[in-house]
């Protein structure tokens, strides 16, 4: 792959980001950042499309910068900011919300989700989210943007955006690329397995949170739902035990099929048990790099990261404002 393509993602500083998060995500981006110019946000514009506490808002965008280099994010190899350090994010925005339809933010999968079915009474911003997420992907001519599927419909919103500004202005924009994992798996919620490992599930036991203590994630474990009979089995008619083979499977790098024959003759409780301190394993030193960052430390790296990518984002918004015709 080419090296020099840049890469763009993020993560909202919103509830506590969970095991789900770092296998469909910034795992993956640790691996990514070796083969591309990396680009990693902490997206607090977007949080704030519900309503946030301030002081809560300030500790978790530290938090999750923490996480992303507890996790192996290098800031000598990317670049970490905070989005709202960085004003064209939502400049640029502004501008794109002007070629973008009503119609194709209507039919975001994730407005419908998230703001009900009337719908009437939620921010504007929730509803326009993803133009600002256009914006953070096309202000840096990312070329590769790592996703998870539920994402997908945003990116091509972002690709189509840029299409059009080319056309009516002239070429102005990379057209960015969809990267999803190809043997990635959607991690799912230990208590509903039909439905997607969530930060926000109103249930704690929906999830094992990054820093979740050990005996938390014993106690999640044994709690978690399983599919009726007492075999270990890896398929689709026990979806609830599948997740928990690809959850054992992610964390100790053996195979799907080699699980299944370890617990050959084995109970769920001793699968359990032993799954819950195969994610302790990992979960332990996680926290103890964790742990090793201070506030002053991390928003030293942040500041930085917002320095070294705001000349890119000027020059590319100049570049835009030229076009429309602003004077510059």
């Amino acid at each position: 792959m080419d090296s020099l393509k840049r890469i763009f993602s993020g993560v909202q500083p919103s509830g506590n980001l969970h095991i789900g998060n770092y296998l469909g995500a910034i795992a993956n981006w640790v691996k990514l950042q070796n083969e591309f110019e990396s680009i990693f946000c902490v997206v607090d514009l977007h949080a704030i499309t519900v309503s946030q506490n301030p002081e809560e808002l300030r500790k978790k965008t530290i938090e999750i910068a923490k996480i992303y280099l507890a996790a192996g994010i290098d800031p000598q190899k990317s670049t970490i900011f905070i989005q709202s350090q960085v004003s064209e994010h939502s400049e640029l925005a502004w501008i794109l919300n002007t070629i973008t339809g009503m119609s194709e933010l209507r039919k975001m999968t994730q407005f419908k989700d998230k703001g009900g079915e009337a719908n009437e009474n939620v921010g504007v911003g929730l509803f326009d989210y993803p133009v600002l997420m256009a914006a953070d992907i096309l202000l840096y001519d990312t070329r590769i943007v790592p996703v998870g599927e539920d994402q997908k419909q945003h990116v091509e919103l972002a690709r189509n955006l840029a299409k059009r500004f080319n056309n009516k202005f002239g070429e102005t924009f990379v057209v960015p690329e969809v990267f999803i994992k190809k043997e990635g798996m959607r991690v799912m919620g230990l208590d509903d397995p039909s439905k997607k490992m969530s930060k926000s599930a109103p249930s704690s036991y929906n999830r094992i949170e990054l820093l979740d203590d050990a005996e938390t994630v014993r106690r999640k474990i044994r709690k978690a739902v399983t599919d009726s009979g007492s075999e270990i089995e890896y398929s689709e008619d026990k979806p609830a035990l599948k997740n928990l083979i690809n959850i054992y499977s992610s964390f100790s790098g053996k195979s799907p099929q080699d699980i299944v024959g370890i617990y050959q003759g084995k109970d769920y409780g001793q699968f359990k048990n032993d799954l819950a301190e195969v994610i302790i394993a990992f979960l332990e030193p996680f926290q103890q790099k964790f742990q090793s960052f201070s506030n002053e430390q991390v928003l030293g790296i942040l500041r930085d990261g917002a320095e070294r990518v705001g000349g890119i984002a000027r020059k590319k918004l100049n570049q835009v404002k030229e076009r429309i015709g602003f004077i510059v």
